[in-house]
This record gives structure tokens, C-alpha cells and sequence, in this order.
């Protein structure tokens, strides 16, 4: 399974913005109905939403492209309509109709009809790019989609599922930015060489969202005009997003009031604009999960009792009150807090003597030498270091490898590790993303490359049969209680010491409120942003 942020090494992206226009630069103050904001944006490669996965692409298309259903900003609990207005789930449970919102317009003009939306869904398949993994895991394929997604006339569209999927999870595929809706006309006057529109949508938007795309410029700039059709009305007209990659820089700039927000700032920036009477900095759940991996192909990490004890041997709340404070939380599940199906259970905490006991009651009275590898980037080594001094108290010695991220995945990918540490995010908004890679391993073998459980040699067929059958059921308050007891199996049996979930932390001028950043990509919304 893909992850849009594979790479993602710490939660200190630096991230900054520099003027927008010559015209307002000397006097350090943006337009009064544009908001500017500061981010690493060189990761973008294309604003298809049929094609981009990327984190800064997924940001600002989701506030871009409307899609089939949605979270909206008033209320991130519940899914509601997007294009859709309603829909119904035939009794088979992989039959559903949307009826669409009527007098929905494109930018260009045009009505929104449902040909719109089967086309839209039928591309991101026959493109085959990154995203199409998301619906074809629905049992959509380049043979069968155009059968299975239809306009059963201008405002209603039918699509079936092949898989045995909860209609949760199927409505929480339909949420993603994959699932916008592009005006068909539009993009297909603009194909080339059968490319369904790709090349021209890098650019261009074809969009009936809240915003239009204005332009793309690669490493420098992104720039959006709110679009007054939509029918959520976006609060100012202009955003812009602008990469300069310097932290120092970013903060210089937003104390100065060059830039009205900034992303992601380093620890040191956020409390040096503690002081100040124009900033203000605040944090958000996100939806990383920030784990140690144990390999069970070392035989003694296959033994529950080591594993244990090692989930003993972690300070997690002394690093969030000390070098992580404001920048993390203690969470031990694989599902994030904040997220569908997300379970309270946080039962480890430092026990350097229960630690020991579990070590002498699994035949390693001494304790054992382990190897963990780590990102060289900060904070990650500073947690290996904290791992190597608690649980040297109870005579485990821990040599800590710390290497580039590339190094790191491809040992972690190869099983070639003891302990590793590392994070995940989830690919949608729905329990199964995590699930399916945390507990799910049904072949071991070495030709079968498999994330998470397969790479920690971990396979539990009673770990995998309740997988299966919580993403199968229908009952959703059945489905949270079945990924509640998943969660608490994984987190005391599974192979990972599971430790924090990172915050996303954004400073703005005090002038600048209601931006509200989702704990996914398809959760952030510009158009709440006021400026006084």
C-alpha cells in the first residue's frame, strides 16, 4: 500500500514564506483580502487530483476540488455531501446512488452533472497514477470501471463495488481529494496522447470547488482565487503559499509581517515568538504515528515477554514534557487520536523493575544487546538517545545507528534490523489505512513484500481475521468497538512499541484566525481564514 509521506522523517519541516508582491514588500503587510502563507512546497509535482499525492499538493487541492463527499470545516466528526447532495446503499451493501446538489457550476461556467463525476472517478483508475490504488482496492480496474461507475442521468450517479467493504470505509474512499470532481468538457478538449488531461491539469484547475488554481510555479509559489459559485462562500479571495525552506527566515519574516502565517515551525522558532505581541502559535492533532519497529526474526524479540519489557523501558511522557513539549503526544494505538475508530489506551509508562522482570521471566536475567536504527535527523535521534539510556537501566544495551531516511526505509523494507524507529500516515481518513499495515500479514515469505507486519516478520491470523472483519462491517458503532479491541491487541502483542503522535504547529499574525488544518490532507480548509 502506498503512503503519501513515506518520507517523512520529523515533524520539523522548516518551512517559510517571503513577500508576495514587490508592491506591498517594502512596507512588510500583505493585501487585507489575501492571506499569505509560508511552506515547504517543493514536493509538488502535479495538481491533478487525479494524479497528486504529495503532501503540499493534497493541502491546497483539498481546498481546490469539491468531491463526492466530504468533512466539512463546521464539523470534522461526520461525513456529509460534497458534489453529492444524498445518497443510498442498495441492501447488498455495494450499490450506491448519489443524487447530486442542483445548479453546481465549474469555473468555467458549466453545470456539474453526474457524466462529470463518473468521469472524474473513472480516470483517477485508468490513469493508474499514484492515488489509484485507493479505488481499486474497491475492485475497480481499467477492465471494469467504466461498468461499474455510471451517470444514471445528469444528476445521478451509480457506482458498484466488487470487494466485501464496509460502507463507512467505501464513503471514506469517496472523501478523498481523489474522488474531485473535473469537468469533463474542459479536460478532455485539453488530452493529449490519451492522457485523460493529466498534462494540462499539472497546471491548470477545472475545478467547482471553493478555490480556482491562478498558478503553479515549481519550488516557488502557489497562488488561488476563491470562487464565488461555490456555494460554501471562502471568507477572503486570494491565497497564496510560497516555499522558502529557511526556518530562520520564516520567522524573521512573520514577526516583520511579511508572510500572515507560517507552517511547521522548529521547536527553537516557536519559543522565540513566545514573547512576541503580534504572533501567535498554535497546535493541532495530526495523524502520524511515531513507533518503534522490533523485528521477530531476531528470536529474541519474538518472545512477547522481551517486547514487553521493552515498552516498559521508555520514558514517553518524560520526552513529551522535556525535548518534545508542544510538539507531540503520548499516544499508543496505531490509529491517531482524533481519528475514526481511535481508541484511548495509553498502558505503558516508565517501570525500569517491571522491565527487568519481564526480562528475567523470558531467560535474559542480564538483559541482551540490540542495535536501533534511526533517522540522523532531529528530534529522532534525540528519542534513540533517551530509548538507550532507559533501557540501559535495566542491562539493555542499545547501539543506535542513525543514517539518511532513504538508508532507512530500505533496511526496514529489506527486514535487515533489530529496532528500528520511524513514523507512518495514513492514506485516508478511515481505520482500515492503519490497520491493514499495522496487523495485517496473511504470507511472510520473503518474495511477498507487505508493509509494517510483514516487515516486522509479524503474522497473527487472529490479528488478520479481525482486520478482515471489522473493514466487512456494516454497523459502525459494531465496526469502532472491533478496531478498539485490534488496537489494544497490536499495541500489547503486536511488534512495535508504539510512542507519539506529532502536532502541527502553525504560527500567524494575531490578525489572522480560523484556518483549521484536519488531521489528514483532505481535512485542511482555507476558505474559514479571516483577517482583521
Amino acid at each position: 500500500m502506498m503512503n503519501r509521506r513515506t518520507f517523512m522523517a520529523s515533524a520539523t519541516a522548516t518551512t517559510v514564506l517571503p513577500t508576495l508582491l514587490a508592491s506591498y514588500e517594502a512596507d512588510a503587510a500583505t493585501p487585507k483580502d489575501t492571506v499569505v502563507i509560508a511552506s515547504q512546497i517543493d514536493d509538488i509535482i502535479t495538481c491533478d487530483p487525479g494524479e497528486a499525492y504529495e503532501i503540499s499538493a493534497q493541502i491546497f487541492l483539498s481546498s481546490v476540488y469539491d468531491r463526492l463527499v466530504r468533512y466539512e470545516a463546521e464539523d470534522l466528526t461526520k461525513i456529509v455531501g460534497g458534489v453529492a447532495q444524498s445518497w443510498t446503499i442498495g441492501a447488498d451493501n455495494k450499490t450506491f446512488t448519489f443524487k447530486l446538489r442542483p445548479n453546481q457550476k465549474f469555473e468555467s461556467g458549466a453545470t456539474v452533472t453526474a457524466e462529470d463525476m463518473a468521469f472524474s472517478l473513472q480516470r483517477v483508475v485508468l490513469m493508474d497514477k499514484t492515488p489509484a490504488f485507493l479505488f481499486t482496492q474497491l475492485g475497480w480496474s481499467k477492465a471494469n470501471v467504466k461498468d461499474l461507475i455510471k451517470a444514471v442521468d445528469a444528476t445521478t450517479l451509480q457506482f458498484k463495488i466488487v470487494e466485501d467493504y464496509s460502507p463507512v470505509m467505501v464513503l471514506n474512499l469517496m472523501a478523498t481529494v481523489a474522488a474531485s470532481v473535473v469537468e469533463k468538457k474542459v479536460v478532455m478538449a485539453n488530452e493529449k496522447n490519451g492522457d485523460l488531461g493529466n498534462e494540462y491539469l499539472k497546471t491548470h484547475s477545472s475545478t467547482s470547488g471553493a478555490y480556482k488554481l491562478v498558478s503553479w510555479k515549481p519550488n516557488e509559489s502557489v497562488t488561488l482565487d476563491a470562487l464565488p459559485t461555490y456555494r460554501l462562500a471562502s471568507k477572503l479571495k486570494r491565497v497564496v503559499i510560497r516555499h522558502v525552506p529557511e526556518a530562520a527566515s520564516q520567522r524573521l519574516q512573520l514577526e516583520k509581517g511579511d508572510i500572515d502565517m507560517a507552517w511547521s515551525l522548529q521547536a527553537d522558532q516557536v519559543k522565540a515568538l513566545a514573547t512576541s505581541k503580534d504572533v501567535k502559535v498554535d497546535a493541532f492533532p495530526y495523524s502520524g504515528t511515531w513507533y518503534c519497529n522490533m523485528n521477530l526474526g531476531d528470536e529474541r524479540l519474538k518472545n512477547p515477554k522481551v517486547r514487553s519489557a521493552l515498552r516498559y523501558l521508555v520514558d514517553y511522557q518524560g520526552m513529551v514534557n522535556s525535548f518534545l513539549k508542544g510538539q507531540f503526544i503520548v499516544n499508543q494505538t496505531f490509529l491517531p487520536k482524533g481519528f475514526p475508530g481511535w481508541t484511548d489506551y495509553n498502558p505503558y509508562k516508565l517501570d525500569v523493575a517491571k522491565g527487568k522482570a519481564l526480562l528475567a521471566e523470558a531467560g535474559y536475567p542480564n538483559g541482551m544487546e540490540l542495535e536501533l536504527h534511526v533517522s540522523n535527523q532531529s528530534p529522532n535521534t534525540e528519542i534513540a538517545q533517551s530509548m538507550q539510556q532507559t533501557m540501559g537501566m535495566a542491562g539493555v544495551k542499545v547501539n543506535i545507528v542513525a543514517t539518511d531516511r532513504k538508508q532507512l526505509i530500505a533496511k526496514i523494507r529489506a527486514r535487515r534490523h533489530q529496532l528500528l524507529f520511524i513514523s507512518w500516515t495514513p492514506d485516508y481518513l478511515d481505520p482500515h489505512t492503519n490497520a491493514g499495515v499495522f496487523a495485517m500479514n496473511d504470507d511472510d515469505a520473503d518474495d511477498k513484500p507487505k508493509p509494517l507486519a510483514w516487515r516486522s516478520h509479524y503474522m497473527d491470523p487472529t490479528a488478520n481475521k479481525m482486520t478482515m472483519d471489522a473493514v466487512k462491517e456494516t454497523d459502525p458503532k459494531k465496526r469502532d468497538k472491533m478496531y478498539a479491541d485490534l488496537q489494544k491487541k497490536i499495541t500489547d502483542e503486536g511488534p512495535y512499541i508504539l510512542m507519539f503522535q506529532p502536532l502541527t504547529i502553525v504560527a500567524s499574525r494575531k490578525n489572522v484566525n480560523g484556518y483549521k488544518p484536519g488531521i489528514v490532507e483532505d481535512t485542511y480548509f482555507f476558505r474559514t481564514i479571516t483577517k482583521s
